[in-house]
């Protein structure tokens, strides 16, 4: 695959298509990660996100969205889905499924929390919110330009942040706010953390809950990051 990546406003979209669950993993107490095989599979952005569909035998259907982990290169899709209490889709997925499973999937699918490949990005993430940015991070490292995305995930442990050793070195940070780290005290995620990597980033991406999405968004703004750079994407439990 060519390391530079199309542009984002021409990002592929795909229909509905049929995935067998292949590997199962399970990074954190309460996170699920499922590589798929997927029919006719579209190669995604980093960035993008598939739409995972449940029938039950009445007829009734369930879908929530999730952000794909696995790079463009990757043969499989890898979701990581965090098992929500009353979560219908999320509880399946973590509970029930099992390798050679067929699901019904959708994907990929967005364009604006994309990323091209080719520009340098700082990409913040708090908890599951970090998935997608490991699709940006594992691309530019199997390309050889892991010098173009940056990293800064937040959580509360290092229990509880998937691909927590991924998020380690390099320019990359680790921000805990109920640990501390070799490099870092506790603490929650503030300016400060963010502004030695701001420098030469001609994006910023930020994904998590809507408050932490809020709160980094003002940090960025604070540090003199134009407001047309920051892309963000919330996510939070389906009413």
């Amino acid at each position: 695959m060519s390391e530079q990546l199309q542009s984002t406003t021409d990002a592929p979209h795909g229909g509905w298509r049929t995935a067998v669950v292949r590997e199962i993993g399970h990074p954190t107490e309460r996170t699920v990660v499922l590589r798929l095989e997927v029919a006719d599979r579209m190669v995604h952005l980093p960035g993008q996100h598939y739409v995972v569909r449940l029938t039950a035998d009445d007829g009734y259907t369930a879908s929530r969205s999730y952000s794909v982990a696995s790079s463009p290169a990757d043969p499989l899709v890898e979701l990581c889905v965090e098992r929500l209490e009353d979560g219908e889709v999320s509880s399946y997925l973590a509970d029930v499924v099992e390798v050679g499973d067929e699901l019904e999937v959708r994907g990929p699918i967005g364009g604006w929390f994309a990323w091209d490949g080719v520009t340098p990005v700082l990409a913040i993430g708090g908890g599951t919110g970090v998935v997608p940015l490991i699709a940006m991070l594992r691309h530019a490292r199997e390309t050889g330009r892991a010098d173009l995305v940056c990293l800064v995930a937040a959580a509360r442990t290092a229990g509880e942040l998937p691909y927590v050793e991924e998020a380690m070195g390099g320019c990359n940070l680790v921000a805990l706010s109920r640990e501390a780290t070799a490099s870092r005290a506790a603490g929650r995620l503030t300016a400060a953390d963010l502004a030695p990597h701001v420098e030469g980033r001609e994006l910023f991406f930020v994904c998590g809950s809507a408050n932490f999405a809020e709160a980094v968004s003002r940090l960025l703004v604070d540090l003199d990051v134009p407001a047309t750079a920051i892309r963000v994407e919330r996510f939070g439990p389906t009413s």
